[in-house]
């Protein structure tokens, strides 16, 4: 009879494994890669042409910026031929005019777009949205000639009402005029800075409006439950929540309208008196802005001329991009901005 030798066991261990995640790997569809590419080229696109503008303006402007040197950044006055001109008087009338289209439009945008996120009845609400872009996409020629026949006809009754009630503030005040003569004429309140401002402003009110729309209809919703829990109206909640988160959408659409304003000009040149200088009071005709001065001087200007203006361009179009630079920066930072990536 066999015997079977007992087969000696062993155990086989093992120590700690570590467990790593398979690798996925997906290759993205033909349209997907299609889609990827057009987007990439667009923006690619976009930015050849914002510094190929750079370039062409900076180049331009060189023998402009020889002649003028520093005093270019100070000098009033616009007499390239005789060697003194600077954008000193159009910059500042530039920035009046943009603040005074600020003045206006912030409060209405601001309005406007709490009223279609919050209060309007939701079956209007598309079409509000709609109407607000229509807006923003008629030609500023358009609110040029609707400045130049009706406002001015009818603004001047507010600029000389502020001229007589508060001409103690100094930009309210119009020199040589005497509101309670009734000969005095009205010419010297029509193409003011204030005029054109409003004018600026209702190009810029939809774009502002949509801005801070956008961030309003972002507000969390359990925030908005949790305030209605406790007992808060609804401007209660309009005040502690949605306002607060969309902050950055106020500011960032705030700014993104004053460079829009800072760069129009069809309409101002309809409205304003081009005078080359400074205008420290925005009621009284006359008055100038760098797209304004552009367009007025270019046809008549020499070589030295042009070059002049390319500078102006180049100087204004750096502050464009640093205004709206900052507004891109302040929208992606807050909290409207941040769910919205």
């Amino acid at each position: 009879m066999e015997t079977v030798a007992p087969v000696a066991s062993t155990t086989v261990e093992t120590g700690p494994t570590t467990r790593r995640p398979r690798p996925f790997a997906s290759r993205p569809e033909r349209s997907d890669r299609i889609f990827r590419g057009v987007a990439t080229a667009g923006g690619v696109t976009v930015l050849v042409v914002m510094i190929s503008v750079g370039l062409f303006l900076a180049l331009r402007s060189v023998e402009a910026l020889r002649v003028a040197r520093l005093g270019f950044l100070t000098e009033e006055l616009w007499e390239p031929d005789a060697g003194h001109f600077g954008i000193a008087g159009v910059m500042l009338g530039t920035i009046a005019t943009g603040l005074v289209a600020l003045a206006f439009a912030l409060p209405l945008a601001f309005g406007t777009a709490l009223f279609i996120a919050e209060y309007a009845p939701r079956r209007f609400e598309r079409t509000l949205i709609s109407l607000v872009d229509l807006m923003a996409a008629v030609p500023s020629v358009i609110y040029g000639l609707c400045g130049a026949f009706f406002l001015q006809n009818h603004l001047w009754t507010v600029s000389q009402a502020l001229s007589t009630y508060a001409s103690w503030i100094p930009v309210f005040d119009v020199p040589g005029a005497n509101p309670s003569d009734p000969l005095d004429p009205v010419t010297q309140y029509k193409s003011s800075i204030f005029i054109a401002g409003t004018v600026v402003a209702l190009m810029v009110t939809p774009i502002m409006c949509s801005v801070m729309r956008e961030a309003f209809s972002q507000a969390p919703l359990g925030e908005r439950e949790a305030a209605i829990g406790l007992g808060a109206t609804r401007w209660g909640v309009v005040r502690s929540v949605v306002i607060p988160f969309g902050r950055g959408g106020i500011i960032g659409g705030t700014m993104l309208g004053l460079g829009r304003a800072l760069g129009e000009t069809i309409a101002v040149y309809m409205i304003l008196s081009l005078v080359v200088g400074i205008q420290p009071h925005i009621l009284a005709s006359g008055g100038s802005t760098v797209s304004a001065l552009i367009a007025g001087r270019y046809g008549e200007s020499t070589h030295l001329g042009i070059s002049a203006l390319m500078a102006a361009g180049l100087a204004l179009f750096v502050i464009t991009l640093i205004v709206n630079f900052a507004a891109a920066s302040i929208v992606a930072r807050s909290r409207s901005g941040a769910e919205s990536t």
